[in-house]
């Protein structure tokens, strides 16, 4: 097999992982604002002895879970502020997403990059 063809095809997959970058792009230079952390539905008790909660039956609370310095932290949520922090931390699940996606592909294209060195190069 000749080198010409093969060289042909890593150039149409650099370009093709190039492309997938561009897409990616998008999401990093978006202005929107991001909350890290999760947004969910947490049960407690409230601690007083005759409620409902001490029989079995929690109260349902939604809250933040953030890790700040090794250690996760929870935090209630407003109900007027969940719709906003739900979609924030969406927002923050996407972009890590996509940086996770961007290093991969990064990867790729070193190993392609790597492979059409080896092919163009000649051996004198």
């Amino acid at each position: 097999m000749s080198p010409r063809p093969r060289t042909s095809r890593l150039r149409q997959l650099l370009l093709r992982l190039h492309g997938e970058g561009a897409v990616l792009l998008e999401v990093f230079l978006a202005p929107e604002p991001l909350v890290r952390g999760s947004v969910y539905e947490l049960r407690r008790r409230c601690g007083r002895p005759s409620c409902r909660c001490a029989r079995g039956r929690l109260h349902p609370v939604m809250v933040l879970s953030v890790c700040e310095q090794g250690r996760t932290r929870l935090r209630t949520i407003p109900e007027d502020r969940l719709a906003t922090l739900r979609e924030l931390t969406q927002r923050y699940r996407r972009f890590r997403r996509a940086r996770a996606r961007l290093v991969g592909m990064q990867r790729a294209m070193l190993a392609v990059i790597d492979q059409l060195e080896a092919a163009r190069r000649k051996e004198e």
